[in-house]
């Protein structure tokens, strides 16, 4: 049985326990929980069927093996401190954005073995991208772990701590560009004369069919772009003008400009 913990039961922990949940089965899972908000402790167990026991971050981290640190980035600090008072050895997975794992692993102390990870907002609805980094005394046995709770809810990559500034500008942000396209081209539905609901419809399920064939196929985009791309045709009209007005170069830079922003944030 996995004794998993979580301190910071907003919109995320929860989604990330809902998954291991149900991706494990309840009677494979005891999870303890810890907020400074009574209600959210309450509303997180009511969404649950696996043993629940809710207390103080102390009592959480005694209680688990594995301890997923969900709390503002301001409040880590002297969470961890707090923590760090713990005997034995634990996992510690955090998901705040900009505390390192330096950070982390000084505030914690030597005993304990730290993941940092960045998950995206698309967890909430299971389809999140998720990648991590192992802290100094993290093992093979912790990445699996942590592949187990993000994969509940999406894709999880390791990658080194380095890295992560540049998964904050493409998955991280990312979910946020691809809103923009979604609207975008639902516009272009209404313009050519669509009613709004459908066109919103067909243009968010065209985003997520497109993405689902590069995910499941395993073909290359250019590849599964090409398939659909007659001589002379209508799509190719249309990328066309992608072309000529920067489609590509905008997203890629849209990319970078977020990693030059999460590495000033986090410096």
């Amino acid at each position: 049985m996995l004794k998993l913990g979580l301190i910071g039961c907003g919109k995320m922990g929860g989604a990330l326990l809902r998954g291991v949940e149900q991706a494990l089965g309840s009677a494979e899972l005891q999870v303890a929980l810890s907020d400074v908000v009574p209600a959210a402790v309450e509303a997180l167990e009511k969404s649950l069927t696996c043993p629940t026991n809710p207390g103080t971050p102390e009592q959480v981290g005694s209680s688990s093996d594995v301890i997923l640190l969900a709390v503002k980035p301001g409040d880590m600090k002297s969470l961890c401190e707090d923590l760090a008072k713990l005997e034995g050895s634990r996992l510690f997975i955090s998901i705040a954005a900009g505390i390192s794992i330096a950070q982390l692993e000084s505030w914690l102390g030597s005993r304990q073995r730290v993941i940092r990870c960045m998950p995206n907002t698309p967890a909430l609805v299971a389809t999140g991208a998720a990648a991590f980094a192992r802290g100094s005394k993290a093992t093979a046995e912790d990445s699996a772990m942590a592949v187990k709770i993000l994969g509940s809810v999406g894709t999880a990559d390791e990658v080194s701590e380095k890295l992560l500034d540049a998964v904050t500008g493409l998955s991280g942000s990312g979910p946020a560009y691809v809103y923009t396209v979604i609207e975008a081209l639902a516009d272009g539905g209404v313009l050519m004369g669509l009613p709004r609901a459908a066109s919103l419809r067909l243009a968010a399920q065209t985003v997520a069919g497109a993405a689902k064939m590069v995910l499941e196929t395993g073909k290359h985009p250019a590849t599964l772009r090409d398939e659909v791309t007659s001589p002379g045709g209508t799509t190719i009209a249309g990328l066309e003008q992608l072309e000529a007005h920067g489609l590509r170069h905008a997203l890629i830079q849209a990319v970078r400009k977020a990693t030059e922003r999460s590495k000033e944030l986090g410096a």
